[in-house]
């Protein structure tokens, strides 16, 4: 019987942490802004994270504080907290 493997970030708690290594890895543009094609792309197309895993993983992020996502969705922030992991 064959089994599917297992998907490295289908734990959003991993996703979110590889999203945050990824935008860490990015130099900021004006005012602290990270554009998000410069977290999505290599995420989902270098790490091989599925779309889902990416939405959940970045929600978790928003969630519990790491981010900030603009509303119109094209760039995100590190808050304190997020800035703290990487100090």
């Amino acid at each position: 019987m064959n089994y599917a493997p297992e998907r490295p970030y289908a734990d959003p708690e991993r996703a979110a942490r590889k999203l945050l290594e990824l935008a860490n890895a990015v130099e900021p543009v004006q005012d602290g802004r990270i554009h998000i094609e410069k977290v999505n792309g290599p995420f989902l197309f270098k790490e091989g994270g599925s779309p889902a895993e990416y939405g959940a993983g970045l929600a978790l992020a928003i969630a519990k504080g790491w981010l900030w996502c603009h509303e119109s969705g094209t760039y995100v922030k590190f808050t304190q907290a997020g800035a703290e992991l990487f100090a």
